[in-house]
Parts: structure tokens; C-alpha cells; sequence
């Protein structure tokens, strides 16, 4: 495997055969053949525009809902969590948020302005981009019933402003304009709502007392079915603890897949697949990935 090497391009930094291990946050992933790190948004722009259609485009922000295959990804990662960043008050009610900010520090904020309802965003594992991109949700709360508008950039490098009418969301799901990727969004809170500290820690203090933080892992496997919960399930079917190779069931959170031991991309989804067909073996319930997995297998 050639060793992966660096490029200033005299704007951004573009990497290639650059390891996806280092930006997942199960540890684990192949080669991609470019990794960009804009500098700023014309930057990102300017590099859409120079990129060969035929180029496959992939964005991330943090890896924390994402398996890349060992087999790596052939195309481009784009990483401009770093310039997609602002978070801003805007009106009184009205927050505008970069995808790359963090969901933990919108909740922190708006808790700092008291308005929300917003503390279920410190649920949320990953960016403000990958929320948006998934519906993700917690503790209650999902993403897009707080969103007013976002701005999008297609990859001519043109910026589109969009409304959550042009969306189809559902369940951690959303669907909308083609080759799109969100760079920002309004989130509108209620005025009848405050934020509070009290809910946001014991919100935090759960999370930490019922999932394996210190660990490499994903967040959530699996979507939680209709008036049940993934865990649940997962746990009823005796798999907590169950490993294949070094990927196992977390034992404190049945619904968590950790790499406790240096495991492969190809362990983790074959663990991941066990758990799909043994809870259809013994629950007649097919669970839905909330992991997304991309990349090529190895040869």
C-alpha cells in the first residue's frame, strides 16, 4: 500500500491515499484517493469547479456515523468542517450554524441565550452538517423541526438557499436536491421555551452513564423501529458482549458497536450484519442501519 502524502495546494491541503482510519470514529476505514481540507469557502468553491464530474464526491464532518470499508474509497473526501464553523445569534429567536460546528456546542449556546427547546442537540455525537444531512435526533428532539432555512453548495461551487419544504424528512432521513451538501442552517426556536442547565447535564450525565464514550464506536447502529428500541431488542437476543474479531456488542449500550481490539472494517460489518439477522431470527423485526457504509471491500 503506497504511504499517503500531502499537497499544499497553495489554498487548501489536499492529501492522498490518506487513511480514513484517522478520521472515523470507530478507528477503522481504507485509503481514500483524496482527502481535501478547504481554507475557506472559496476555496471549496474554486476546488468543485476544478474537480472532473466524473470525480465520486464524499463530505464529512467527524466520522462519528460513518464505516468506511478497509477497501478505502475511490474519489474525493471532502473535510471542511474546520471553515464551516460560525454560530451566530441572528434574531432573538434565530440561530445560524455552520455545518461543522459541533450539535454539543449549539446546545451550549443556546442554553448561554436561554431559548430553546434545544438541549437534545447535546445528544446528538456528531456536526451540525451530519444532523442535518440524517434527521438525527435525541432524547425527543430531531433536527429539522428546528430548521428555518439552510444554504447548500452544489458541486459547481454554487451556493443555493433552500427551505424544509424541498426536503422529504422523515426518521432519520432526509432527501432532497441532487449533489447538494449543507454548509449552514437556521434553526428557529420557541419563545414560550427556555433552555435549561438542569436538562442539558442530566441529558449529558445519561449519555455518559448509558454509552460506552470511552471507547471507538459510531453512536447509534441501529435506527430504533416503530414503538420499540433497537437496544432492546439487540439485548433481548443475548448479544451484548458478542465479538467478532475485535468489534463487539457493547455491554453497557446493546445498540453501540465498539472496536475494542484493534478490529477491521470487515469485523465491525460482519458484526453488524450478525445482530441484523439474529434479531430477524428471533424477533421477526428487521432493524435499519443509522450507520452509513461506504468504500470498497478488500481484495
Amino acid at each position: 500500500m503506497m504511504a499517503a502524502a500531502k499537497q499544499t495546494t497553495g489554498r487548501g491541503e489536499l492529501r492522498t491515499n490518506e487513511p480514513m482510519s484517522q478520521h472515523t470514529s470507530w478507528r477503522v476505514g481504507g485509503p481514500v484517493d483524496q482527502f481535501f481540507v478547504p481554507s475557506s469557502l472559496a476555496d471549496l468553491a474554486q476546488f468543485l469547479r476544478e474537480l472532473d464530474v466524473t470525480t465520486p464526491i464524499f463530505w464529512h464532518g467527524v466520522g462519528s456515523n460513518l464505516l468506511v470499508r478497509d477497501g478505502g474509497i475511490r474519489g474525493v473526501v471532502i473535510s471542511a468542517s474546520r471553515i464551516l464553523r460560525s454560530l451566530e445569534r441572528v434574531a432573538p429567536f434565530l440561530v445560524t450554524a455552520g455545518s461543522g460546528v459541533p450539535c454539543t456546542q449549539l446546545a451550549r449556546e443556546c442554553l448561554r441565550w436561554d431559548i430553546g427547546p434545544s438541549e437534545f442537540f447535546a445528544g446528538i455525537p456528531g456536526t451540525v452538517g451530519g444532523a442535518l444531512a440524517m434527521n438525527a435526533g435525541a432524547h425527543g428532539g430531531e433536527t429539522w423541526e428546528r430548521v428555518e432555512s439552510v444554504r447548500t453548495m452544489d458541486r459547481a461551487g454554487e451556493i443555493h438557499h433552500r427551505s424544509p419544504a424541498e426536503y422529504s424528512v422523515g426518521y432519520r432521513s432526509v432527501s432532497g436536491p441532487g449533489n447538494e451538501w449543507f454548509i449552514e442552517a437556521n434553526f428557529r426556536f420557541d419563545p414560550k421555551v427556555t433552555a435549561s442547565k438542569e436538562t442539558l447535564d442530566a441529558l449529558l450525565e445519561r449519555r455518559k452513564s448509558t454509552q460506552p464514550l470511552g471507547l471507538p464506536s459510531c453512536g447509534s447502529v441501529f435506527r430504533n423501529p416503530p414503538g420499540d428500541h433497537a437496544a432492546r431488542l439487540i439485548e433481548a437476543a443475548g448479544l451484548k458482549g458478542f465479538r467478532i474479531g475485535g468489534a463487539e456488542v457493547s455491554a453497557k449500550h446493546a445498540n453501540f458497536i465498539i472496536n475494542s481490539n484493534n478490529a477491521t472494517a470487515t469485523e465491525v460489518e460482519e458484526l453488524i450484519e450478525h445482530v441484523r439477522h439474529t434479531v430477524i431470527e428471533q424477533h421477526g423485526v428487521e432493524l435499519q442501519h443509522e450507520v452509513r457504509i461506504i468504500g470498497e471491500l478488500p481484495r
